[in-house]
């Protein structure tokens, strides 16, 4: 496994000067957000004049090439399966783009869609594949560019309108609550059809990913507006002016209904892959959970001993408050860092917990350390 984060750490001060001020004015939601979600510094693919220093695309190609330097050989590559919620572009899709930077040779590729989740159905898609012999090995990652939806400029018109209308220019909560949240980085895997010859690998015992979007309305959204029913408008249908206007195409996030669902989803989650794939809690030896929020910590711990699969904090195993939420990365980038941190043991056991707010979706991963 590599990884791939683009330029120096950010702190906690610093955001806005790469961020940018709307209208040139503090956020006042920051100090709170930041105070909750426990993020000491992040990075983004962007200096402080805006300007980006990498494509989502180049990311990749930053982490693949890594790969490549343990001695891999990206001419034998047969698949690349990666996952993002910001793809450069609506087309080509974006392991396709990835891909065109590898110039390596001919080969399967597929993005899957989505946004924390498109880099596990990536996994799970190469896994499946290197499973059935489809294919001999696979790379399989998750990035992000997400600092692109996250510059003040995609918000300075809707600020604008609000000053014209006599109202402060500060933005919805909703919009504003993921700008202090989101990272940009890349993180791959090789998988091969046979355990790695020289050092420890991952064996994974399973993937399973699990939608409730038949329970639960949309979550995190872009690219449109949630209606009073509780659909999404999409963008296609507003005008030029109104997707400015509205900051129709940046990210936003119903916190509400966050709080009120992922944790005890997410439970429900845990005792169903237990069950299913016949263990116990008290065999993981290290837990891995994607959280967008320090917020949630304890309140995981508390609803997964309630569903009676205990997992205490001495099994955690997170790197939120240096990396921020990367999206489709974050599991990517908990069981790189892992990997490669000399902890592991051959037969340690591994659970991963990604949970999408989205419409809610859930990827549980399994491993043994082999």
């Amino acid at each position: 496994m590599s990884r791939f984060l683009p330029n120096d750490a950010i702190s906690v001060d610093e955001m806005e000067d790469y961020l940018g001020y709307i209208k040139k004015t503090k956020s006042r939601a920051k100090p709170l957000i930041l105070r909750n979600n426990g993020i000491k510094t992040r990075y983004y693919a962007l200096d402080k004049e805006g300007n980006y220093t990498h494509t989502n695309a180049a990311l990749v190609h930053e982490a693949i090439k890594l790969i490549e330097k343990d001695g891999f050989s990206l001419d034998t590559l047969e698949l690349l399966a990666v996952g993002t919620t910001s793809p450069d572009q609506l087309l080509p899709a974006h392991a396709s783009m990835v891909q065109g930077l590898l110039k390596n040779r001919p080969m399967e590729v597929i993005s899957p869609e989505g946004s924390c989740n498109s880099g596990m159905l990536a996994l799970k898609y190469a896994h499946m594949s290197v499973m059935t012999a489809s294919a001999k090995n696979a790379i399989a990652g998750g990035s992000e560019l997400l600092s692109s939806w996250l510059r003040s400029s995609n918000y300075e018109d809707e600020a604008e309108l609000l000053l014209k209308m006599d109202k402060e220019p500060y933005i919805q909560f909703e919009r504003e609550f993921l700008r202090w949240m989101l990272s940009d980085g890349a993180s791959v895997a090789l998988l091969e059809n046979k355990p790695n010859e020289n050092g420890l690998s991952y064996r994974i015992d399973f993937i399973d990913i699990l939608s409730y979007s038949n329970e639960l309305p949309s979550c995190m959204y872009a690219g449109g507006e949630r209606t009073e029913d509780g659909q999404i408008r999409p963008w296609r249908t507003y005008t030029q002016e109104e997707l400015t206007e509205k900051s129709i195409l940046s990210i936003r996030q119903d916190t509400r209904l966050l709080a009120g669902n992922i944790v005890e989803t997410g439970a429900r989650g845990i005792k169903r892959v237990c069950e299913k794939y016949n263990f116990t809690t008290d065999e993981i030896d290290y837990f891995l959970p994607h959280m967008s929020s320090e917020y949630f910590r304890f309140k995981i711990e508390k609803e997964a001993e309630k569903a009676g699969c205990p997992l205490p904090q001495e099994k955690w195993f997170t790197n939120l408050h240096k990396f921020g939420n990367v999206g489709a990365a974050s599991a990517f980038l908990m069981m790189e860092e892992l990997f490669n941190s000399g902890k592991l043991k051959k037969g340690d056991k591994i659970l991963v917990m990604s949970p999408e707010s989205a419409r809610f979706s859930y990827a549980y991963i399994k491993m043994t350390v082999v």
